[in-house]
């Protein structure tokens, strides 16, 4: 066997896989089929002496292809692909006669996800979409999702973190009027600069969840829960609060961390009812997701 045979061989071992990721990323069998074809090309045409971890560099390949793939689908405003609709193949779908005969591609297509969630993950901006499927369904460290981002595993890490409490299936939140955002955010960061612990605690809901993305947390876990041990957790930063501005992070009134004018940090509101019902604080923000001038 010469290497262009072996290679073709480890790669159609690692084929399943690579289209199961490239499915759960698209919703779509015929553009999963492009992105794995696509992940050949390049494998083909490229010097792998110094790959180490063949699967890793192609999940790695397949995973750009799809970003790119669902960047353009935004960027055309594409209505939802056909095969999203229909969800999982059944287990005797007749899609092709390799896949047929491949009980792990017929498993991982089984387990894809159904239409339900295909709709939430559709609603995701790519970046979201793809941190979530590798790191949550594929176990990919987020050191690894990094790059493909072109983001730090902190920034990478609070992608999959909202994505996937998306994903979990939390009824999404009652619309609250902007207006009323605003003038919760302006009372929550009053009572933050003056030590007012009680006026913090009649703003949030009193099952309020407090996240902050700490490598060392599981991802998603909450540091506070409930009203006044979330305002307990709050005060702690009442000192620094004069630093705080109130904006709008991720379309929503939240607070903005500006010491010297430079974007440091940022907590992200969740409101229902008028009230707040979880704070997420993020240390590394995406200045895409903070807008200083819109809560004016």
């Amino acid at each position: 066997m010469d290497e262009a045979e072996w290679l073709a061989a480890r790669f159609e071992e690692h084929r399943p896989r690579l289209r199961g990721v490239a499915y759960r990323m698209l919703g779509s069998l015929a553009e999963a089929d492009d992105a794995v074809q696509n992940s050949w090309l390049r494998l083909s045409g490229a010097d792998t002496s110094g790959v180490g971890n063949l699967g890793g560099w192609l999940t790695t390949v397949v995973s750009r292809e799809c970003l790119k793939m669902l960047r353009s689908r935004r960027h055309r405003r594409e209505e939802p692909l056909a095969d999203a609709e229909i969800g999982p193949l059944p287990a005797g779908a007749d899609r092709a006669d390799a896949e047929a005969a491949d009980p792990e591609a017929q498993a991982l297509l089984a387990d894809a996800v159904g239409p339900a969630l295909m709709v939430v993950l559709d609603a995701l901006a790519p970046a979201e979409r793809l941190a979530f499927v590798l790191h949550d369904i594929f176990a990919v460290p987020f050191d690894e999702i990094a790059p493909i981002l072109d983001r730090s595993p902190a920034a990478t890490r609070q992608l999959a973190s909202r994505a996937r409490r998306r994903v979990q299936g939390a009824a999404p939140p009652e619309p609250v009027d902007r207006a009323r955002q605003r003038q919760v955010a302006d009372a929550f960061l009053a009572a933050l600069r003056d030590g007012d612990f009680e006026g913090l605690v009649a703003l949030l809901d009193p099952e309020v969840l407090l996240r902050e993305d700490i490598p060392a947390l599981p991802l998603g876990a909450p540091v506070a829960q409930g009203a006044r041990a979330v305002a307990v957790y709050a005060m702690n930063y009442s000192r620094s609060a004069q630093f705080v501005e109130v904006a709008l992070v991720d379309g929503a009134a939240g607070l903005a961390i500006v010491p010297q004018g430079e974007l440091f940090g940022a907590i992200a509101f969740t409101f229902r009812a008028g009230m707040i019902v979880e704070i997420e604080m993020i240390s590394e923000p995406d200045p895409q997701r903070v807008d200083l001038a819109g809560a004016s």
